[in-house]
């Protein structure tokens, strides 16, 4: 089974081909292209939605024929295509769900409408031995969430965040100590070489029960911080130590969460054995380490997806869409894009999640 994916739903436009020939550990990225928005949005310190729709428009066709000429495969090799549904900002969403729509309608391929959580979601399985059900810790700039992940298409959510997601977090604390879009590597980059020790930032809901997170009281906190400093500039040794610490505030309220997750997972599943994290964040190599902790004292494996399947790309879903596939779960050509799409559509909705926002891992 061969499968075309595509994704639009922020800023980066997307084209991949994934093969899958029964067996998960075999399945093969025969290609993976992403074209990254950044210099477009830069000067703007977020993403703009306008900028990045017209950016799909004028990229994302040259983009597929370049993935399928890197898979050295035809059209008439793919046994489907897989495109964004949605959540996301709806100018993008549109334009690659309709280019999908119009290879699959030309082609007369089955098509499917992807949810791209679940695109990240599923990730962890992608080439690897990852059974349901898992727990799955969802962080980026958009989303940050807790689920248990029971299936395609069987989400339940534990918890979600309060305001900002971890990565919204991540832009806005590194705009305000100057570094510049996006800015999570760049805090990442900094944290390396500040003491994370040397400010006293508060972990909110650390703590409490319940597997909600809360980011913008420590991002509040970083401001005031930067305020109290003497001077009128801040210096570099400020800027790494200050984003040492909101690295370090991030990662234990993470873990926290996720201690508490982990335990509401193992009373319904006691046989589940995995915490996958998978999102932009999950890139961060010291967030990365500090679950493999939490993971390891609450009994789980760890599954990360590869660096370059936690940021947006279209291999996530195409490799959804194959999910799909076999199971014949596809979609009609009037399947409609969506700005809003949770995974689990039961669980009560809470601000913050389930949608794009301006800022990005």
């Amino acid at each position: 089974m061969i499968v075309l994916g595509i994704e639009t739903s922020c800023d980066e436009t997307a084209a991949a081909v994934v093969r899958y020939d029964g067996v998960r550990d075999d399945s093969v990225v025969l290609a993976d292209i992403v074209r990254s928005q950044l210099d477009e949005h830069r000067a703007y310190g977020g993403v703009v939605p306008e900028i990045a729709a017209r950016a799909h428009i004028s990229h994302l066709d040259g983009l597929i024929s370049l993935a399928m000429e890197t898979a050295g495969i035809g059209f008439d090799d793919l046994q489907g295509v897989a495109a964004t549904a949605g959540p996301g900002l709806i100018g993008g969403v549109m334009v690659g769900l309709t280019t999908g729509k119009a290879i699959a309608a030309f082609h007369g391929l089955p098509l499917v409408a992807v949810n791209h959580l679940e695109g990240h979601a599923l990730s962890a399985r992608l080439g690897k031995q990852v059974d349901f059900p898992y727990l799955l810790l969802l962080v980026s700039g958009g989303h940050c969430q807790l689920l248990i992940v029971e299936g395609v298409g069987r989400y339940e959510r534990l918890g979600a965040t309060l305001d900002d997601a971890a990565g919204e977090a991540f832009d806005k604390t590194a705009k305000l100590l100057g570094l510049g879009y996006p800015g999570g590597p760049a805090v990442e980059s900094a944290a390396a070489r500040g003491d994370g020790s040397r400010f006293d930032l508060p972990r909110p809901l650390k703590g409490r029960p319940g597997c909600d997170f809360s980011f913008s009281g420590l991002k509040t906190a970083v401001r005031h911080a930067v305020e109290a400093l003497p001077g009128d500039t801040i210096c570099a040794t400020d800027v790494d130590d200050l984003c040492a610490g909101f690295q370090a505030a991030v990662g234990d309220v993470l873990a926290d969460r996720v201690k508490n997750a982990i335990a509401l997972f193992r009373a319904r599943h006691p046989a589940g054995g995995t915490l996958v994290i998978a999102g932009g964040v999950a890139a961060n190599q010291a967030l990365r380490a500090r679950q493999a902790s939490v993971a390891a004292d609450g009994g789980l494996a760890l599954a990360l997806p590869p660096p370059a399947l936690c940021t947006d790309n279209a291999a996530m879903i195409a490799w959804a869409g194959i999910e799909r596939l076999r199971l014949d779960m596809t979609d009609g050509l009037d399947a409609s894009p969506r700005a809003r799409w949770p995974l689990d559509p039961d669980a009560p909705a809470v601000s913050g999640t389930n949608h794009k926002k301006g800022g990005k891992r």
